[in-house]
């Protein structure tokens, strides 16, 4: 999580520098929040990936995002993931819909998400 390139891209809600206080407070609690799998690839962790359900009227939908380490990238390794939670997230809970949200520049994300099925519905212009 402190290679610049991986996490680029992702919520600023990360701290950057990444210690070992963050990561024992990610496997501790974080990672209890929504639905969270490591990504594994050969018996090694390479990412993760999780779903975030929405809160009061949006309780049906859920946020996905997910991270892989830079070494691991161009081997089709998100697209599986994300695969595998859309039918994760479908067949076990009561979520209809899920959406992600994603940085104009990362185009790599935006092609997997294609991919999996996604289509782009709104840009936020300013949002950020």
């Amino acid at each position: 999580m402190n290679d610049q390139e991986v996490v680029k891209y992702l919520s600023s809600k990360i701290p950057t520098p990444y210690t070992s206080e963050d990561a024992n407070w990610w496997i501790s609690t974080g990672s209890k929040m929504g639905i969270v799998k490591a990504i594994d690839f050969n018996g090694s962790l390479v990412g993760c990936i999780g779903a975030e359900k929405g809160k009061f009227e949006y309780q049906r939908s859920a946020e996905i995002g997910y991270w892989i380490a830079k070494d691991h990238w161009i081997n089709g390794i998100a697209t599986q993931a994300v695969n595998e939670i859309i039918s994760l997230v479908f067949n076990t809970t009561d979520i209809v819909r899920l959406f992600a949200s994603i940085f104009s520049q990362n185009t790599v994300s935006m092609r997997v998400l294609g991919k999996c099925g996604f289509e782009l519905e709104v840009v936020h212009n300013k949002a950020i």
